[in-house]
C-alpha cells in the first residue's frame, strides 16, 4: 500500500537540496558511491609490502555494525557508547575526532549490540539510522542535528527481530529506508526530515535499498522481508514485485543491478534469483532469468553482498541455518553457473577496488585476492583488526576497517 505524503511541497525544494552523493574517490554510503561494493580507485598496492600492509592509523571506536562513510576529510561511523548510539567523525589524516553527536538510546540485541546500519553522506549532510528506527540529518562538518525522526515509532511498527540495519539512500532530495509496518519503505524529505512517501506492506527484513537502473528507468529497488520491489522513486508507486521470503525475514543482502537484471540472494539455505524485468507501455513483468534456490544454491549471501565484476559474481556461501559454514563463491552472472568455490573460506565481507578484491574476515584478517574466472588467487593475507561483519571502505588510497573496538586505518597506496 502506497501513501504520499506532501509531494508537491517537496518537490518546489529540490533546486536546493543534496541531490546526490559524493563522486571522484569518496566511499559515501553503505557499499561505496554507487553503492555495488566497488570503489573508484587505482593505483593500488597489488602485493603486501615488507612486514604486511601499512596502519595509518588506529583509534578507540565503540560495539556496533555500522560501516564507515568517508567524504574528503571525514571517516563517519556509528557505535554504541554510555551516551546512546553516536554519530561519529573522525579525520582522515590522523584519526582525531572532529565530532559526536547522540542519534537514540543505547542499543542492545542477543545478535550483537549497537546500531547496524552505515551513514550516508550526501553534500555538506550525512544521515545516519539507529538500530531502533530513529533516522537523523546532522551537518557533516560540525556534526549538529538538523533534524530527527522516529521512523519506525511514526507507522507504528515494531522494531525488527535483530535490529533495523536499512543504510539510508539519499536521491532526488528523498533520503530513504525501510521501516515495517502497513508501508515498509519510507521516503523522508532530505532537507526537512517530513515523510513523503511510504510503500510495500509487511516486515522490513535487514536490507538496504539500492537504485538501479531496471528496464531503461530509474527505480528504488528494496528487497523486503516479504521480496523485493521496484519503486517509482518520485511518488512511492510499486512497479513490480516479486515474492522472496526467507525464514526469520532474513532478507539482508542489498540487490544488485546486472544488465538491466536484479539479481537477489539470502541465507539460511535460501538461495538466489536473477530477475529479468521488462516493461511493455506502463506494465511492468517480471520473470527468472535463472534461480537456484535450495540447500545446494551456488550462492546463499547471509549479511554480504556480492560483488559483480566481468560478468561474474563474487560473494560469500552460507551453507545451513545461519550460516555455520561459509564458502567464497564465483558465479557466471548471466547462465548461474559455479565457475570456482573456496570451500570453507569462513565467514566474511568483500568489496572490490582497482581490480582486486579487498576481503575482511571475522578473524580479524584483511586479505587482498584477484577476481578471476578459473580460480581462487590469494595476493595477501594479515591479521590488522578484530572480530568484524563489516567490510572496508575504500577511499583516497585508504581501507577504512571498524571493529567493536577501534577504527582501523589502512594505506593502499606505495
Amino acid at each position: 500500500m502506497r501513501a504520499p505524503f506532501g509531494l508537491a511541497c517537496v518537490l518546489a525544494l529540490f533546486a536546493v537540496l543534496p541531490r546526490a552523493m559524493a563522486q571522484s574517490t569518496d566511499w559515501p554510503q553503505f557499499l561505496g558511491p554507487d553503492r555495488n561494493g566497488i570503489a573508484q580507485e587505482s593505483e593500488l598496492i597489488s602485493q603486501w609490502p615488507a612486514g604486511g600492509p601499512k596502519v595509518l592509523w588506529r583509534v578507540p571506536g565503540g560495539v556496533g555494525m555500522s560501516g564507515v562513510a568517508v567524504s574528503g576529510k571525514l571517516a563517519v561511523t556509528m557505535w554504541n557508547s554510555p551516551e546512546g548510539q553516536v554519530l561519529v567523525a573522525l579525520n582522515t589524516a590522523d584519526g582525531r575526532r572532529m565530532w559526536s553527536s547522540v542519534v537514540s538510546k543505547e542499543y542492545e540485541n542477543a545478535m550483537g549490540d549497537g546500531p547496524r546500519a552505515t551513514p550516508a553522506i550526501a553534500g555538506d549532510r550525512v544521515y545516519a539510522y539507529s538500530g531502533d528506527g530513529v533516522l537523523v540529518c546532522a551537518q557533516l562538518a560540525t556534526g549538529r542535528l538538523l533534524w530527527k525522526h522516529d521512523v519506525v515509532g511514526t507507522v507504528g511498527a515494531k522494531v525488527a527481530e535483530y535490529g533495523m540495519a536499512s543504510s539510508p539512500v539519499v536521491v532526488d532530495g528523498l533520503v530513504i529506508v525501510t521501516a515495517g509496518g502497513e508501508s515498509t519503505v519510507a521516503a523522508l524529505d532530505a532537507e526537512g526530515g517530513q515523510r513523503v512517501w511510504a510503500a510495500v506492506d509487511g516486515p522490513p527484513g535487514y536490507s538496504s535499498p539500492a537504485v538501479l537502473n531496471i528496464a531503461g528507468e530509474k527505480q528504488l529497488v528494496a528487497f523486503t522481508a516479504v521480496g523485493v520491489s521496484g519503486i517509482r522513486i518520485e511518488d512511492g508507486h510499486v512497479l513490480w514485485h516479486y515474492p522472496f521470503k526467507t525464514p526469520y525475514d532474513c532478507n539482508i543482502a542489498t540487490p544488485i543491478e546486472v544488465d538491466g537484471k536484479v539479481f537477489i540472494s539470502a541465507g539460511e539455505n535460501h538461495g538466489c534469483v536473477m530477475l529479468d524485468i521488462q516493461k511493455e507501455g506502463d506494465k511492468f513483468s517480471v520473470d527468472q532469468s535463472w534461480a537456484s534456490v535450495d540447500v545446494k544454491s551456488v550462492m546463499r549471501n547471509e549479511w554480504q553482498t556480492s560483488v559483480l565484476i566481468g560478468g561474474l559474481l563474487y560473494g560469500f556461501d552460507n551453507v545451513g541455518s545461519a550460516g555455520p559454514v561459509t564458502h567464497l563463491a564465483c558465479v557466471d552472472a548471466n547462465t548461474g553457473e559455479t565457475r570456482w568455490r573456496e570451500n570453507r573460506f569462513g565467514k566474511g565481507n568483500l568489496v572490490a577496488a582497482d581490480g582486486k578484491l579487498w576481503i575482511t574476515n571475522m578473524a580479524g584478517e584483511f586479505i587482498m585476492a584477484k577476481p578471476s574466472a578459473s580460480g581462487y588467487v590469494e595476493l595477501g593475507r594479515a591479521e590488522l583488526f578484530g572480530r568484524t561483519r563489516q567490510a572496508a571502505s575504500i577511499a583516497g588510497g585508504k581501507a577504512y576497517v571498524r571493529d567493536d573496538a577501534e577504527v582501523v586505518c589502512i594505506q593502499l597506496t606505495k
